[in-house]
Order: structure tokens, then C-alpha cells, then sequence
């Protein structure tokens, strides 16, 4: 459809709400703004791109202000004695806990993108929308009513999480940030360190996405694709600080909630729409 300024307008207020959403309270940005720009009249060709740049650029400023506001801790110099100690020098971990997360997320991203991109050529986009919908819906109903001791984190969990979201990224563009959010958190990791880590490693899937889908030869929709990073940039820094100012205990219980809802509303989408 041609984009007219109304139009672009719209596209982008859209994206902000989204991406404050995701930032803030770990919703899928794709799982909602895809359909949203479905039904305002574009085509997935035009939306999958665009949806992919603005949740990266969305993502890295995102992260940054994470980390500005001390939700996270991104420092990804070189931790020597790790290293020595676990990989006897070959090899590189960065030095803060965080990193560490956002790196085994995004190198594990890479594998479970590529594996759902394949997978999405052979099954039924009902199912897709089955699978994610019905794992979204337990993951928010365990957050809320599931309390979870502290026993350090699970970094056999944070690969399951990892290539697991990266997966659902991939055969269907939705799926990852909730998984990933929620996960954290059921495997022992504090609310805001769960959003700020999912935002920066979503980053970097979405990277891995958007390159390949140029390297296929897609076309992007750049007008399309300007309106949503516009939206999404503006967004981010603000639901950083939101996460920074909320109880740590009620901004739990509110991902929680948001996350059943958005499952819920995928099997809604898929059984009666």
C-alpha cells in the first residue's frame, strides 16, 4: 500500500506502543505490531523487514539506556582469568553477568533462527501459532504463580531459552522476547535484568534476520521500515527508565500478566479469527 503521511504516522505510533511494551514489560514486539501492520493494509513482505530493522535498532538503544539506567551491566571486555580458568586462554567471556547472558542468548539466536527459518518451509502456520501461543500462556502463568528460589543461574536453561526463542523467531517472526523474558525469570534471574538482557540479545537476532533477508534478495519497504525504527527508537529509552522506577516485585507480577494475555490472545487469533 502506498504510504502516505497519515499513514507513516500511524505505522510509527504503533511501533512506539509496541516497542514500550517489549522494553518495558518483555511483550513480543513483533508478535504485536506484525499483525497490527497486517491489518492496516500492508503485506508481510513489506512488514517481516521492517518489523526486523526497528526491533534492532529498537533493541540496541534500548539496551543502552538498560544499562544507563543500572538495569543491566554491559561490559564485554575481555574477563582473562575465566577464560584462563574455563577455557585455558582459547577463547573469549566477557567480564560482567549480564554479557555473559547476552552472549550465550545470541549465539545460541543464531542456531535456533536459522533452524526455525528452515522449519517454517515444511509445517502449517496454524501450528506455529498453536505451539507459540499455548508456550507463552504456561511460561506467563508459572511466572505469576510460581515462586522462584534463587540458586544462581541456569546457563543449561539460558541455552534452552536462547535456541528455543531464536527458533520461534524464526519460523514466525514472533515468539522470542516473552519466551526469553519469562524464562530468565523462571530460572532464577531478577525482572529488570531479564527485560534489559532479552532486549540487547533480541538486538542481535533480529541482525542475523534482517541480513539474511537481503541476502535472499528481499526488498525492504523503506518507508515502512523509517516509520517503525522512528517509533521504536523513541520508545526505548522511556520503557527503560519505567523498568528502572517499578517494583521489582509488581513489575514481575505485571510481565507476568501481559505474557498470559499475549498468549492467550495468539491461540484467540488462531482458534476464533
Amino acid at each position: 500500500m502506498d504510504l502516505t503521511w497519515s499513514v507513516f504516522i500511524g505505522a510509527g505510533f504503533v511501533a512506539l506502543l509496541c516497542q514500550y511494551m517489549s522494553v518495558s514489560m518483555g511483550v513480543g514486539y513483533g508478535t504485536m505490531l506484525s499483525p497490527l501492520l497486517l491489518i492496516i493494509g500492508f503485506s508481510p513482505l513489506q512488514v517481516v523487514p521492517a518489523v526486523l530493522l526497528s526491533q534492532l535498532l529498537g533493541g540496541v538503544i534500548g539496551g543502552l539506556a538498560h544499562h544507563r539506567a543500572g538495569n543491566i551491566q554491559l561490559d564485554f571486555r575481555r574477563d582473562d582469568k575465566l577464560v584462563k580458568e574455563k577455557l585455558r586462554g582459547l577463547g573469549y567471556l566477557p567480564r560482567s553477568l549480564d554479557s555473559k547472558i547476552i552472549l550465550v542468548l545470541a549465539a545460541c539466536g543464531v542456531v535456533g533462527v536459522l533452524i526455525g527459518v528452515f522449519t517454517a518451509l515444511h509445517i502449517p502456520q496454524t501450528a506455529v501459532e498453536i505451539y507459540i501461543g499455548t508456550m507463552v500462556l504456561v511460561i506467563g502463568l508459572a511466572i505469576v504463580f510460581w515462586r522462584v528460589r534463587r540458586n544462581g543461574v541456569s546457563w543449561r536453561g539460558l541455552v534452552a531459552l536462547g535456541t528455543v526463542g531464536a527458533f520461534n523467531k524464526g519460523v514466525s517472526g514472533a515468539g522470542y522476547v516473552p519466551l526469553v523474558t519469562g524464562g530468565q525469570m523462571l530460572i532464577s534471574r531478577e525482572a529488570r535484568s531479564s527485560v534489559g538482557s532479552t532486549t540487547v540479545a533480541v538486538a542481535i537476532v533480529c541482525a542475523v534476520g534482517f541480513l539474511a533477508y537481503l541476502m535472499v534478495g528481499g526488498e525492504v519497504y523503506w518507508s515502512l521500515a523509517v516509520a517503525t525504527c522512528v517509533g521504536s527508537i523513541i520508545a526505548a529509552p522511556f520503557a527503560a527508565l519505567t523498568v528502572k522506577r517499578v517494583n521489582a516485585e509488581k513489575l514481575r507480577v505485571a510481565i507476568g500478566v501481559a505474557i498470559i494475555a499475549l498468549g492467550a490472545l495468539t491461540l484467540m487469533r488462531t482458534f476464533v479469527f
